[in-house]
């Protein structure tokens, strides 16, 4: 894996060490942030279920201020640790957590801070991405004014077209996966 575009850009990221984790293709996340590209600069970036961290740490790469990862796994935030610290990134943009999803948002939502102006969510493609984007949609101090949400899973899983004030109004469909862009 390596980052495709920006300040970090053709620098290489640590791998999985097995395939129990399924990474963003680079192809994958090409194509995501070209059709993000003009809303990065300045945002705040949340990786949920970020995995190796390869989205977010693209995300700064690109501009975003800042990015909260998301991993339910302590070895892959043990990982996505090692790649910030190999790149330099600066402790006042990111923040790391090790818990799952929606759990994280629970608490989140207790606590006073900023608005996420971006949010990926990339489960395991058996996961439960219901009950994360229903909370989302519902939610909504916990996301700014003109949040994309972007959900990757299988081409083969529906997701439903709204959950709260959430609405898709986009689907890109790339090999087997597919991402899924929402907004209020």
């Amino acid at each position: 894996m390596r980052i495709i575009a920006g300040k970090y850009r053709g620098r290489k990221l640590k791998s999985p060490p097995s395939l129990r984790t399924r990474p963003t293709s680079d192809r994958l996340r090409e194509t995501l942030f070209n059709i993000l590209a003009p809303r990065i600069e300045g945002a705040r970036f949340l990786d949920l279920c970020a995995g190796t961290g390869a989205v977010g740490i693209e995300a700064i790469s690109r501009g975003a201020a800042h990015v909260t990862f998301v991993e339910q796994s302590r070895k892959m935030c043990s990982l996505i640790d090692a790649n910030v610290e190999a790149l330099k990134i600066g402790d006042e943009r990111i923040e790391l957590f090790t818990a799952d999803a929606l759990e994280f948002l629970r608490r989140r939502l207790k606590k006073t801070t900023q608005p996420f102006d971006l949010v990926f969510f990339d489960p395991p493609y058996t996961g439960d991405y219901e009950s994360v984007l229903d909370y989302l949609g519902r939610q909504r101090e916990l996301l700014a004014d003109e949040v994309v949400v972007v959900v990757e899973h299988h081409k083969r899983r529906d997701l439903a077209e709204a959950f709260g004030q959430l609405r898709r109004y986009r689907v890109v469909k790339q090999g087997d996966s597919t991402l899924s862009f929402f907004s209020v």
